[in-house]
């Protein structure tokens, strides 16, 4: 099961993170302490996703 990319990024901006900086394959997320990876393809696995928002601290959704 996938998650949408989008819909991980909305719940990231939800938790106060925004964009830092956006490279070839990854974008950079970031609340001012915590700096987050997300990966820039359409669908990101949701174990992954989930992983992403442990790194952030924050309630994982998917």
């Amino acid at each position: 099961m996938s998650v949408k990319r989008r819909d991980l990024v909305k719940h990231l901006e939800a938790n106060g993170f925004y964009l830092l900086r956006e490279g070839a394959n990854h974008s950079i997320y970031t609340n001012g302490e915590q700096v987050v990876p997300v990966k820039r393809h359409r669908f990101v696995d949701r174990i992954t996703a989930n992983e992403i928002c442990k790194q952030a601290k924050i309630q994982p959704k998917f």
